[in-house]
């Protein structure tokens, strides 16, 4: 017996602000700057546009958008380098980024 589709997939839903907000509460390992850890959380996990949103929510809690890792790098710096980080990065710049 073959089932029946009443509803479309949907892929890519709108995120709540609830649900962007998670991922400044996301806590380092150790030797791991917070403020570069959920940054790179939210950069890994989130769509570009969801991402921009939650650059607003950490930037109104003080958050520094030019934290590094361990290497001394900052998230600006190492989404350059990824060939498909091009919406992120001017995320980043029009936050207040610097590389």
């Amino acid at each position: 017996m073959a089932e029946r589709k009443d509803k479309q997939k949907v892929i890519g839903e709108p995120m709540t602000d609830e649900q962007i907000a998670v991922f400044l509460d996301f806590s380092p390992e150790e030797g791991v700057n917070g403020d570069f850890h959920v940054l790179e959380k939210a950069y890994r996990a989130l769509r570009a546009e969801d991402f921009t949103r939650f650059l607003a929510f950490f930037k109104d809690q003080n958050r520094n958008l030019d934290a590094r890792d361990p290497q001394g790098r900052t998230l600006l710096s190492l989404i350059d380098q990824h060939p498909k980080g091009a919406k992120y990065a001017q995320a980043l710049r029009d936050a207040g980024a610097n590389a």
